[in-house]
């Protein structure tokens, strides 16, 4: 049986707690914003070391370089388009990652607040240290494939609980979420082993190390690395790009 380093037990147990204390909040909006802010930063704090030494590893496959790496591409996941596209977010993320996890309802807030104003978009950074990571991004890739990224999007974030940090393979319960999504599994089989559907991801991988993403979730707003403190300052600069 494998045995989890006390490191990433402990980083467990924060998120844990982050996660508990959230729900709690939940029951009392006027908690809801201190205690949100605190169970985001306190697991992105954790993830921290771990993030580095992943990424630095991931530094070693030498296929990004810096120039002509572009924060979106043509054929980047939109989540939610703009009417004058004047304003664009960008997330580098990890499935897998429990502070992308943590992050994700505030983004799914965000989009509803900001709709037909600022566009979203969603690129994938499976950080080696992530044992299904990978495997996560290539499954949502392939249910692309079938028109149902955001769909399967949500699945990996609302079921991050059940996969995330396995030391399985957990290729087959993906599939079953696609079974559930109604693709066509044939289809969606020969996505997931198609050498295409992993170079798409790495894609947006390598880009993002060259961008220098080195933790997730990352954000760019109109090209420019952010720095978030807090989630008031995060719709603060959100709100300054649109006033802009």
């Amino acid at each position: 049986m494998s045995q989890k380093n006390p490191s990433a037990s402990a980083r467990t147990e924060t998120a844990r707690s982050s996660a508990s204390r959230l729900a709690a909040a939940r029951k009392s909006p006027g908690r809801l914003a201190i205690l949100a802010l605190v169970a985001v930063f306190t697991v992105i704090v954790a993830a921290v070391a771990i993030l580095a030494v992943s990424v630095t590893q991931g530094l070693e496959r030498g296929t990004a370089a810096a120039d002509g790496a572009s924060v979106v591409r043509e054929n980047s996941h939109v989540l939610g388009e703009a009417s004058d596209g004047t304003v664009t977010l960008v997330e580098f993320l990890d499935f897998e990652c429990e502070a992308c996890g943590a992050f994700y309802p505030y983004v799914e807030q965000f989009r509803a607040e900001y709709q037909g104003r600022i566009t979203f978009v969603a690129r994938y950074f499976p950080i080696p240290a992530h044992h299904n990571s990978r495997n996560a991004a290539v499954a949502v890739e392939a249910a692309a494939a079938q028109g149902k990224f955001e769909e399967m999007y949500r699945m990996m974030f609302e079921t991050q609980g059940a996969w995330g940090e396995s030391q399985q393979d957990r290729s087959p319960l993906f599939r079953t979420y696609a079974e559930q999504l109604g693709l066509d599994l044939a289809a969606y089989d020969a996505a997931v082993a198609a050498p295409e559907t992993l170079a798409r991801v790495l894609q947006d991988y390598d880009e993002g190390v060259a961008l220098g993403v080195d933790s997730t979730p990352t954000f760019f707003l109109d090209g420019e690395k952010m720095t978030i403190e807090s989630l008031d300052g995060f719709r603060a600069q959100l709100d300054a790009a649109l006033a802009e």
